[in-house]
């Protein structure tokens, strides 16, 4: 009798599928919206901080890609896919750009498939982009060297002996959340390198009785293996602010059209992790601006749809009056559908908007001009002129070269 599969062996055969055409055409769009991020980012203080690093610009980026908070995020599994896979993706070592790009397929489905196996235990406590991180790096590195599926089993169970990364750093003023990016990085390489030398991780390094699910999970629900590449079902962010606080952005933005203005006090009702996560009437800081409802309303009601300039510290001072008028409570229906929709109800003036799915989901897809403006203004944001912002979207959508990205972030990062 053969011996059952893992999980991590179930997942490594799955990744060996091929890669076609339209989904690699989906992993540009990706690639452009990180590599947007990452120029965003370029003149925040994290960038100040490791520019001495002169020796890898690609590690800089990778700290760089979701500093604003604009990365992509995927809805069941409650991660950012796009920093962790495409610094790994873009390794010197990886072949041409149909390589680069199919590497970055896999890894985005591996994290996906680890991520949305991971319950709301986990989530309380344990940041999943930095614990299923690891496993699409890894699956990404793998790809990229070429490595069997045992090789890649391998990978997985070593990059997984080590998973972790906790939410405490939300609490705290610090740059943990983007050194967990770093991290699942250079974990994952590691693992994959000594995987080419015949070192051997826990095949059932999810489910084994002292696996990661038994350490950090009450109830992991099944992995699924679709027959889609799971890239198509990642959403895009138009907002500058925690994903947890765009549906009340969207339903308030419909909402203001709807009365012309958002005067007197406005009620939020959406799901429970996001009052968890965003409920902060005074943030002092940029960063605790992204992560309040309060905040984010308050622009609404003011300014239309929010800027990344809506998050800096005057806009912060400015809207202390604004943001007093908003409240915001959880409601039980909308924690239903939750995380398969991330839903919001505003409500103003007697008058309410309700959305099931936000703006970037697949529902609600943003369309190929929109994701492209939306780098651009992150490049423009980052000081880039408009001729470099032009090379990079043709870099990302029609470019072969990797190295041609490669020199493209050194120039940036320099």
């Amino acid at each position: 009798m053969s011996k059952p599969l893992s999980l991590t062996e179930q997942l490594a055969k799955h990744l060996m599928r091929k890669v076609d055409d339209a989904t690699r055409d989906r992993a540009r769009l990706h690639l452009l919206d990180w590599l947007g991020c990452v120029a965003g980012a370029r003149d925040s203080n994290i960038a100040v901080t490791l520019n001495p690093m002169q020796s890898s610009r690609l590690i800089q980026a990778m700290f760089l890609g979701n500093v604003l908070e604009m990365d992509d995020v995927h809805r069941s599994a409650l991660l950012h896919p796009g920093p962790v896979v495409w610094a790994s993706a873009l390794g010197e070592d990886i072949g041409d750009m149909d390589a680069v790009l199919n590497a970055a397929v896999v890894g985005y489905e591996a994290m996906i498939a680890v991520g949305a196996t991971l319950d709301a235990h986990h989530y309380a406590h344990y940041h999943p982009t930095a614990t299923a991180g690891v496993f699409g790096a890894a699956a990404t590195f793998a790809s990229g060297f070429g490595q069997s599926q045992k090789q890649t089993v391998a990978s997985l169970g070593l990059a997984g002996s080590v998973a972790g990364g906790l939410w405490q750093m939300r609490h705290e003023d610090v740059t943990t959340k983007q050194w967990h990016v770093a991290h699942a990085w250079g974990t994952a390489r590691s693992a994959v390198e000594y995987a080419e030398y015949d070192v051997t991780g826990p095949r059932f390094i999810l489910e084994g009785s002292q696996g990661l699910y038994a350490a950090t999970c009450k109830n992991p629900k099944p992995m699924e293996f679709p027959k889609r590449w799971r890239i198509h079902e990642v959403s895009f962010k138009p907002w500058g602010a925690c994903r947890h606080a765009h549906p009340a952005i969207d339903a308030a933005l419909e909402l203001q059209e709807l009365l012309g203005n958002l005067e007197g006090e406005i009620v939020v009702e959406t799901y429970a992790d996001a009052i968890a996560f965003c409920d902060n009437p005074n943030p002092k800081t940029p960063q605790q601006a992204k992560f309040s409802l309060q905040h984010a309303l308050a622009i609404v009601a003011t300014s239309g749809e929010p800027t990344l300039a809506d998050f800096e510290p005057a806009a912060i001072k400015r809207l202390s009056k604004t943001r007093a008028r908003v409240s915001v409570r959880e409601c039980k229906d909308i924690t239903a559908r939750y995380p398969q929709h991330f839903g919001a109800r505003v409500r103003c003036q007697r008058q309410a908007v309700e959305l099931i799915d936000t703006l970037g989901d697949p529902e609600r897809p943003m369309s190929e001009a929109q994701i492209i403006d939306k780098a651009r203004a992150l490049m423009s944001w980052g000081g880039l002129t408009e001729k470099q912002a032009n090379k990079a979207v043709k870099l990302a959508l029609e470019g072969d070269d990797p190295a041609a990205i490669h020199r493209m972030l050194g120039k940036w990062l320099a």
